[in-house]
């Protein structure tokens, strides 16, 4: 999946709670107070748990965030666990249609949609197309069914992260001149989406880093064997008589911690950088470590 080196993807993000409810409103200022210094943070507030969500571009780049965030508001906060910005995508075609129907008295709720869905080329992201006519669908609906397919969008049906690369066909749907409105229409376009997705067996995308150790020799193969046990393809190459360089694509969420453990495997000889490479498929199932919902916060 293709990405513009301008402009370094938001790869990690933890969760942040002032532990008195009184600063809530200073936190949030104080946090876009740091977004407005730091063009690559970003500040936002998870759907379910309306928690503060902090997003950055590294490991490093969050917990330098933190620290400053403590040095400079004097808010007494709680920490989530750093969370790798997972990506959520369907591998084959799917169809689904959802009738919302619902009757209170005289009047009621009603509307139908069917739709389909597709993978679409990596960087090409999200496409609507619509198939239907306004006989079958007036347009006045439209804006219901486009909001509810984006917060589908936004938080997918796997673990609540974002769904990329995908093409929505509107098939059909049907209407009632009195019962319809932009809101049932909403609700059945989410309801026939999230069904789609589950059908057209999404995956989960996690972020692959490029990464360069640069060691002396005794260190290389044990830092070789390191890399490839954090699911890593690693090779080695001199540079002289004493150096060697390793160049590996490992997965973002095995590298948390990394330069602690290189500084002790190498007694604080090796160096290393790292940066974004790409997304690729992440394990099915998912045996890491838990999502954002299962994890607590530390002070």
């Amino acid at each position: 999946m293709p990405h513009d080196v301008s402009t370094p993807p938001l790869l990690i993000d933890v969760a942040i709670e002032a532990k008195s409810r009184a600063d809530h409103e200073k936190l949030v200022a104080a946090l876009l107070k740091l977004t407005a210094k730091d063009g690559a943070l970003a500040v936002s507030v998870d759907q379910e748990s309306a928690q503060i969500i902090l997003k950055g571009t590294s490991e490093t780049h969050i917990e330098s965030a933190i620290d400053a965030l403590n040095r400079t508001s004097g808010i007494a906060v709680n920490i989530g666990a750093l969370q790798v910005a997972f990506l959520e995508h369907p591998t084959k075609r799917a169809e689904a249609e959802y009738t919302h129907k619902k009757i209170y008295g005289p009047k009621g709720e009603f509307a139908a949609v069917k739709l389909a869905i597709e993978p679409n080329e990596p960087g090409t992201g999200y496409q609507l197309e619509r198939k239907t006519g306004v006989d079958a669908l007036p347009n006045k609906y439209m804006p219901g069914i486009e909001k509810g397919l984006e917060s589908v969008l936004a938080c997918g049906v796997i673990a609540g992260f974002p769904v990329v690369n995908v093409r929505v066909q509107l098939i059909d749907g049907k209407y009632h001149d009195v019962d319809s409105s932009p809101l049932a229409f909403e609700i059945a376009a989410i309801a026939a989406f999230r069904k789609a997705l589950q059908t057209a067996e999404s995956v989960l995308l996690e972020p692959i880093m490029k990464v360069e150790v640069v060691t002396p020799t005794p260190f290389a193969q044990l830092i070789v064997d390191d890399l490839t046990s954090r699911r890593g393809t690693a090779h080695s190459r001199v540079v002289d008589d004493d150096t060697v360089a390793i160049d590996a694509t490992v997965p973002l969420i095995a590298m948390f911690g990394y330069a602690n453990s290189l500084r002790v495997t190498s007694q604080g000889l090796a160096s290393h950088t790292m940066r974004f490479d790409r997304y690729a498929a992440a394990p099915q199932p998912w045996d890491g470590p838990p999502f954002r919902p299962a994890i607590g916060m530390r002070a």
